[in-house]
């Protein structure tokens, strides 16, 4: 027998076992899929939001505000507007925020030379877009509620179902 058929298997066999070596498989990391696939979310529900400190106006804002992902403990869009008393622009930030920031929106006098701070929040991808100049922009807009009602009719469904049946065992009917 010619010795190139056992040195043919031999290789065949050596390249098979090193392709199962390295095609060992792992779980992939969040940097991974992040490198991988650059649009996708690194999280589910992931959103952004536009990003700026003391821009000039909304279009510096908006024109140079970084493409980058929230947090995952941040889920609204704030913006903070400064108005001076002709009604132009100061300067406008914008940021994610937790709850917390959104819980206190709206304008106000900040001296008593006419400039004023609206502030605003809001929920989903990039709803940052435009800036509060009033009252009637400075608002709170989500697109779920922050308070489930449902939750709390079948909590009191819960108890009372127990209350029933616990009457019912105790013989009460």
């Amino acid at each position: 027998m010619e010795p190139w058929p056992t040195v043919a298997w031999v290789l065949v066999l050596t390249i098979i076992v090193d392709l199962l070596i390295s095609t060992h498989t792992r779980d992939f990391t969040e940097q991974d899929i992040i490198f991988l696939h650059p649009s996708s979310t690194p999280f589910p529900g992931g959103f952004k939001c536009f990003t700026c400190e003391a821009a000039q106006d909304n279009f510096e804002c908006n024109h140079w505000a970084p493409d980058m992902y929230c947090p995952l403990e941040a889920k609204y869009c704030y913006t903070h507007h400064t108005i001076d008393e002709e009604g132009d622009s100061v300067s406008v930030s914008k940021r994610c925020v937790a709850l917390e920031a959104c819980l206190s929106t709206g304008c106000a006098e900040i001296d008593h030379e006419g400039k004023k701070v609206c502030t605003s929040c809001c929920e989903g991808n990039i709803c940052n877009l435009p800036v509060p100049w009033n009252e009637t922009d400075a608002i709170f807009t989500t697109t779920s509620p922050l308070s489930s009602d449902v939750g709390l009719s079948q909590s009191h469904k819960l108890t009372l179902s127990v209350i029933i049946t616990s009457f019912i065992i105790s013989g009460g009917v």
